[in-house]
């Protein structure tokens, strides 16, 4: 039976402003990013040769900035070598975690804010890297529900591709907490490992749609986050 894998890949590096964990940040790739998925492209070649596998001609992207800019790169230098047109379609479906209400605020005036707020509790210490913790305000999500969004729409993405005799992958480009809490939705990550793994810019990392709605991991690096790392994207 033919195989189903998917590549998910981590945006480029970016420019972020200090202290603010909204991950909706708007900025483009700096010129470190830009390589990052240029290089991406040929490392996507060359595991796709070497496992003998096919693309899929289109490529799901993050609408935010970074990541559609990541995919367009990406897209480009594999169309070149694989001499094939790869458009890229966005969605909101593979943006990172929300905030809301609370978007782009720096973390101090995210916690005055909640203490001002006579309706809810003062936050974690840790909420920022908290899977389940969600901030009370008006459009926020928790880590773990952004990784179900995400593994909805990886699955099915995957599920409504037609049938074909040879073994696919197709490509997906978003956010690295969102990818790896929705590894974790699909069976490929234990969530005690959530805190320990990150993932390296526009590095894949290859899954295997299996069964049964089964998953698992088939190939590419997760990265092991170092202690008392900030929490990022």
């Amino acid at each position: 039976m033919a195989r189903l894998i998917a590549a998910l890949v981590r945006h480029g590096d970016y420019q972020q402003w200090p202290d603010v964990p909204s991950a909706h940040q708007p900025w483009p790739l700096n010129r470190q990013g830009e390589n990052q998925a240029q290089q991406a492209a040929q490392l996507m070649y060359d595991t796709i040769m070497q496992n003998g596998w096919t693309l899929v001609p289109s490529i799901d992207s993050s609408r935010l900035l970074r990541a559609w800019q990541s995919a367009t790169i990406l897209a480009d230098g594999l169309a070149s070598l694989l001499q094939m047109p790869l458009p890229v379609e966005s969605y909101d479906a593979l943006a990172e975690r929300g905030v809301g209400s609370l978007a782009n605020l720096t973390i101090a005036q995210i916690e005055t804010i909640l203490r001002q707020d006579p309706r809810v509790s003062d936050p974690p210490v840790d909420w920022k890297a908290d899977s389940h913790y969600c901030l009370p305000l008006q459009g926020a999500e928790s880590l773990m529900q952004a990784g179900e969004r995400v593994a909805a729409h990886v699955s099915q993405s995957m599920s409504a591709l037609p049938p074909d005799e040879s073994d696919r992958v197709k490509i997906f480009v978003g956010h690295g907490a969102a990818f790896r809490h929705a590894a974790c939705h699909l069976g490929v990550l234990e969530s005690a490992q959530l805190r320990q793994l990150s993932m390296y810019h526009c590095r894949p990392v290859f899954i295997e749609c299996l069964q049964g709605g089964l998953w698992r991991h088939v190939e590419g690096d997760w990265k092991i986050r170092p202690l008392l790392n900030r929490f990022d994207d």
